[in-house]
């Protein structure tokens, strides 16, 4: 009897778990449906922060600014700028909020198409507004801005404290106009230029053969037609039997991570890792060559400056850590995050850093750059006399084959 009375008690209980199991997964399916829980956010490094922010402070200020403050303001312009300062409270100048606009010339951007002087601005790791690559053939590089020119001012208005937002909308404006930065270069020299804006559209690659049957490549950023202006270069190159090539990603800002991996698919066989992304410790992704590698094998030279990054930086690594490529210029940039494009409600943007990335050597260069295996560096003197050592440097290397 005890033995009967213990089985039933034991089946009872069994029942009794297998419910509560059964009611948890039913109430976990609800929540989930009901987005209070979200698997995909758990490996966030931000779990801590709350479902949803208390605004009662945030209230407290609009209520103030809008009976208090003495000028007009615009729900628009009050929005606008809580979802700028969400941004940048991350402290990170690639995690932006675009207005409508905003967004619209930033894509205009990546296509090559935009109206402005034609430079990429960063900050430096004293928040300075700092030049990260003047493109070639704009405004900007006709002027003599240079990589790594720090601009003090921008109409006469100090840049101190100035978000890059702010900065590029103020040198931003319709062909024609005028604008003037003061910048400062290598700590020392302090220069002005007064510079008209253009309506700029640059194809993102330019490419030639030169004496002793060398191919040039020059890819500008990597934008939505890179990939097959690249193939088409690469393809004039192998008609022609180049014995080496020189790609030229100086000055290059980045651009799309496809375009980065279909222009180093160029060279690598399929398969091979051109870079990883990683949140954390965790590889999110591993992007690979495709297996388009028309020139693999032609001794080839990437030419860096302090105005290579992000995706140019990307393509570099991919194709010395592999062994295509041996590198000749200055030490680049330093980028080494990825960001994401989110679409907001109006044809706003949100441009969120989501992943580090990393070389197939699996270093990370976020700060750091890549250091070229010969570092030539260029003058003042040298630009002054139309020469560039960095070319040469990379002929006389190829020359060797």
């Amino acid at each position: 009897m005890r033995i009967k009375k213990f089985l039933r008690k034991s089946k009872v209980a069994r029942i009794f778990i297998l419910f509560v199991i059964a009611l948890g997964v039913y109430f976990l399916g609800v929540n989930v449906g009901n987005g209070n829980i979200n698997f995909a956010n758990s490996l966030s490094q931000n779990t801590n922060l709350p479902a949803r922010l208390n605004y009662s402070s945030v209230n407290q200020v609009y209520n103030d600014l809008k009976n208090q403050y003495d000028g007009k303001l615009t729900q628009t312009q009050l929005l606008n700028g809580l979802k700028n300062g969400l941004t940048q409270s991350t402290n990170d100048p690639y995690t932006e909020y675009f207005t409508p606009n905003q967004a619209q010339q930033y894509n205009n951007e990546l296509q090559g198409t935009f109206s402005g002087i034609g430079a990429e601005l960063g900050e430096d790791s004293s928040n300075n507004i700092e030049i990260i690559a003047p493109l070639a053939n704009t405004p900007a590089s006709k002027a003599g801005l240079q990589a790594g020119d720090i601009v003090a001012a921008i109409n006469g208005k100090s840049t101190n404290g100035m978000s890059i937002d702010v900065a590029v909308d103020d040198i931003r404006g319709s062909s024609g106009t005028k604008v003037t930065l003061s910048v400062i270069r290598n700590d020392s020299q302090q220069l002005t230029f007064t510079i008209t804006r253009a309506n700029i559209t640059v194809p993102s690659v330019n490419y030639k053969i030169l004496s002793g049957n060398i191919g040039y490549m020059q890819i500008n950023q990597f934008s939505n037609d890179t990939s097959d202006l690249a193939k088409k270069a690469a393809q004039s190159f192998q008609k022609a039997h180049v014995k080496g090539v020189i790609l030229d990603l100086r000055d290059n800002p980045g651009g799309l991570v496809t375009a980065a991996v279909d222009v180093s698919s160029l060279w690598l066989p399929s398969g091979t890792t051109v870079m990883q992304e990683k949140t954390g410790n965790v590889v999110d992704q591993t992007y690979t060559s495709n297996g388009n590698d028309i020139l693999n094998g032609i001794p080839t030279v990437v030419l860096i400056n302090a105005g290579t990054a992000s995706a140019a930086e990307i393509t570099t690594g991919a194709l010395h850590d592999n062994g295509q490529a041996y590198v000749i210029g200055a030490k680049s940039f330093g980028k080494g995050v990825v960001q994401q494009l989110d679409n907001l409600p109006g044809g706003a943007e949100l441009k969120v850093t989501i992943a580090s990335w990393y070389r197939p050597n699996g270093k990370n260069i976020n700060h750091i750059g890549i250091t070229p295996d010969k570092v030539v560096q260029i003058t003042a003197q040298d630009t002054q006399n139309g020469q560039d050592p960095q070319k040469t440097a990379a002929l006389q290397y190829l020359n060797t084959y």
